[in-house]
């Protein structure tokens, strides 16, 4: 049987893991405001960013075509671009979104196809190197950034646009968490390269329209598409940060009730032992006095 020291040691740890727990779900709670609405800023921006290729492509023959926009005309060579958190306490948040890129990287391997990885995020890396460390090629650490910032995104998109123009991949494929509530983070697969010109799913087709472009739809689509990739990159870390914070305010808040339910068992098993020992030592007191 544990000493009752032991005990009070216990339990007083419990009750200070519970106050950690308790001010990072209030932190979360703090952050979670501010950056759902980035996000929900960003989405009307990045939809509106896709009906205008939409519309432009409708005007471009298929022959002139640029390359971000008709793509290699292969789909043997996929590059995946994973966006997870620099940091963990936040559930099954970064381990879904990179479930989902490993079950399409299988998928396309046992297809006969390759896949390369650019990891941003260090939870995101630290888990897809398990089975791909061969298959990373880079590594994008955002741990210093406090603030997420378009240059971000345009820094991760020149990369992927370099890599392309190199010859590197045919197919790139953006993985992030699209931010729904608290309690729910869907992750999410979207194609950025060739770039996706049909509307999203669950919005609603543009209606049939007939616009004079000056320059020309190649010249714009030219000028476009690398700031679409920038774009919907920026739409994904901002989605990204908001489902962290929901995710972290859950498991902080589960956590925080957890350690209550374990600090009422130590206290009750605590209460019991000592009972036990009082009971002992008097039993022991009124032995000793009745063989005298």
């Amino acid at each position: 049987m544990p000493s009752l020291k032991s005990l009070r040691t216990r339990i007083a740890s419990v009750k200070a893991t519970q106050k950690i727990t308790k001010a990072m779900q209030m932190v979360a709670a703090a952050k979670l405001r501010r950056a759902q609405m980035a996000a929900e800023a960003a989405r009307p921006y990045a939809t509106s960013m896709q009906r205008v290729l939409t519309n432009l492509v409708s005007g471009v023959p298929s022959s002139s075509a640029p390359p971000l926009l008709a793509g290699t005309g292969s789909d043997n060579r996929h590059l995946f671009v994973v966006c997870t958190a620099e940091r963990g306490l936040c559930g099954a948040f970064n381990s879904s979104i990179a479930r989902l890129a490993r079950d399409r990287a299988n998928a396309l391997i046992a297809e006969g196809k390759s896949v390369k990885f650019i990891c941003v995020g260090k939870k995101g890396y630290d888990i897809l190197r398990r089975l791909f460390e061969k298959d990373i090629l880079e590594h994008i650490d955002l741990r210093g950034v406090k603030q997420i910032g378009f240059g971000n995104a345009q820094s991760i998109a020149d990369k992927v646009i370099a890599r392309f123009n190199n010859g590197e991949f045919d197919v790139a494929t953006l993985f992030y968490a699209r931010f729904r509530s608290v309690i729910q983070q869907i992750p999410t697969a979207q194609r950025i390269v060739p770039a996706e010109t049909t509307p999203a799913e669950g919005a609603e087709a543009p209606a049939a329209q007939f616009y004079e472009f000056e320059p020309d739809e190649g010249e714009i689509l030219n000028s476009l598409l690398p700031r679409n990739i920038a774009v919907q990159i920026y739409r994904a870390l901002l989605e990204n940060v908001a489902s962290e914070m929901g995710a972290k305010m859950s498991a902080m808040d589960s956590a925080t009730r957890n350690a209550g339910e374990m600090i009422k068992k130590q206290t009750i098993f605590y209460n019991r032992t000592r009972q036990a020992m009082i009971t002992k030592e008097l039993i022991e007191i009124i032995s000793g006095a009745e063989a005298l």
